[in-house]
C-alpha cells in the first residue's frame, strides 16, 4: 500500500504563510486601537498611555502596508492597493503630532546647547521650553538689550543670547500650533467615516485575507518578492554618496544647492525601502518558524541613522522656516541660522553613522 509523505501533507502554500502574517499585525493592529480607546483617546488622547498606544497603532497600520506592498503579487490587487492606502493615510494622521512635538524638543534642546545651558534629561517639551525661553531672557538681560545686533559677527556669542530668548519663543508659538492642529486632525480622524470604514476593513483581515490565485505556490516563492524588496533598497544605497558621506566633516549636508530637500530625499527614501525590507525579512521568519527575524545589528543601526537623519533635516527645516517669519529682530534671525547650521551638521553626522553602519560587514568591522 502506497504511503503518503507527510510532508508534502501539510507544506503550507505561499499563500497560507502570508496570511497567518497579516492576520497576526491586523490582530496588533486591532489590540493597539482598544488601547488606545481604553487610555482615554475620547477625552483627548494626551495622556501617556494614549500615546503609546496611538504609537504602537502606527507602527502596526505600517507593518501591514508594507507587507502588502511588498507581497502585492500574492494578494487581491484592489482590495490591497485600497487598504494599503488607508493605512498610509491613518499612519500619516497619527505621526504629524508625534513629529512635532519631537522636533520641538529638539530645537530647544539644541539652543539650549548653544546658548551655554544644559537642558536635563528626559524632560517634557514644555519643561525644555520653559527653561531654555527663561534663561535666555537671563542671558539676555545680562548682556544689555541694547547691544548691537550681531550682523558684524564681532561677538557670534553676544548674538546668541540676545536672539535665543525669541528664537525659543518663535520655534515654542509655531511648532506647539502645528501639533495643536495634528491633534485635531488625529481626534477627527479617529472620529471618521473613513477610520471606521478601516477598523473595519482590518477587522475582516484578521479573520480573512483576500489572497490571489497566484498565492497557491510552494511557500519558498515568497523569498523573490522579498529579494526584490531587498534589491530596490540596495539599488537606492548604490545610488547615495557614500564614498563623501565616509568623512565625517565633508560640508555635503550644509551644502545649499540645489536645495536641503532635494539631497536628503534620496536619504529618506532608502529609510523607507529599508523598513520594507525588514518587515519582509518578519514574512520569511514566519515561514521558517522562527516568529521573528535574527536581529541584524547593521541593519538596526543603520535604521537608526537614518532615522537620526530624517529628524535632524525635518528640524532644520523647521528653523529655517521660522528664520524666514516677517519682521523678526536681526538677533532672531541670526540666532534661527545658526540652530539651522547645527541640525545639518546633524544631517552631515548621521550620514556618516550610516554610512559606517552600512559598510561594516563588508569591511568585516
Amino acid at each position: 500500500m502506497a504511503h503518503r509523505n507527510p510532508d508534502l501533507a501539510v507544506q503550507p502554500s505561499a499563500g497560507d504563510v502570508l496570511a497567518a502574517h497579516l492576520r497576526g499585525r491586523a490582530t496588533d493592529f486591532l489590540r493597539s486601537l482598544r488601547l488606545h480607546r481604553e487610555a482615554g483617546a475620547g477625552a483627548g488622547g494626551t495622556t501617556a498611555p494614549a500615546r503609546a498606544a496611538a504609537v504602537h497603532l502606527r507602527r502596526s497600520a505600517r507593518r501591514i502596508g508594507g507587507t502588502l506592498h511588498t507581497f502585492r503579487p500574492l494578494l487581491d490587487h484592489d482590495w490591497s492597493d485600497e487598504l494599503r492606502t488607508e493605512l498610509a493615510w491613518l499612519s500619516g494622521t497619527l505621526a504629524r503630532e508625534h513629529a512635532h512635538g519631537d522636533r520641538l524638543e529638539r530645537l530647544l534642546g539644541a539652543l539650549a546647547r548653544l546658548s551655554g545651558e544644559a537642558a536635563a534629561p528626559a524632560a517634557a517639551p514644555g519643561a525644555v521650553a520653559g527653561r531654555t525661553v527663561a534663561g535666555a531672557r537671563r542671558a539676555t538681560r545680562t548682556a544689555g538689550a541694547t547691544a548691537p545686533p550681531p550682523a558684524s559677527a564681532a561677538d557670534p556669542a553676544k548674538g546668541l543670547a540676545l536672539g535665543s530668548a525669541r528664537a525659543a519663543a518663535l520655534l515654542e508659538r509655531q511648532l506647539t500650533l502645528a501639533r495643536t492642529r495634528a491633534h485635531s486632525a488625529g481626534l477627527d480622524a479617529f472620529g471618521s467615516a473613513r477610520f471606521h470604514a478601516l477598523a473595519d476593513n482590518v477587522a475582516v483581515l484578521a479573520s480573512d485575507v483576500p489572497l490571489a490565485p497566484a498565492a497557491r505556490v510552494p511557500v519558498d516563492l515568497l523569498h523573490p518578492l522579498a529579494a526584490e524588496a531587498e534589491a530596490r533598497l540596495l539599488d537606492a544605497v548604490r545610488a547615495l554618496p557614500l564614498l563623501t558621506a565616509g568623512h565625517p566633516y565633508n560640508a555635503q549636508g550644509l551644502a545649499a544647492a540645489p536645495s536641503p530637500r532635494a539631497q536628503d530625499d534620496p536619504w529618506h527614501r532608502v529609510r523607507q525601502l529599508l523598513r520594507l525590507h525588514r518587515y519582509a525579512r518578519e514574512v520569511l521568519a514566519r515561514q521558517d518558524g522562527a516568529g521573528h527575524p535574527a536581529e541584524d545589528t547593521r541593519l538596526l543601526h543603520a535604521g537608526e541613522a537614518l532615522d537620526r537623519h530624517r529628524d535632524a533635516s525635518e528640524a532644520a527645516e523647521a528653523a529655517a522656516t521660522a528664520a524666514g517669519t516677517p519682521r523678526i529682530a536681526p538677533t532672531t534671525a541670526y540666532v534661527l541660522g545658526v540652530l539651522h547650521a547645527d541640525q545639518r551638521h546633524e544631517v552631515e553626522a548621521a550620514r556618516y553613522a550610516f554610512q559606517r553602519a552600512w559598510t561594516r560587514e563588508v569591511t568585516g568591522g
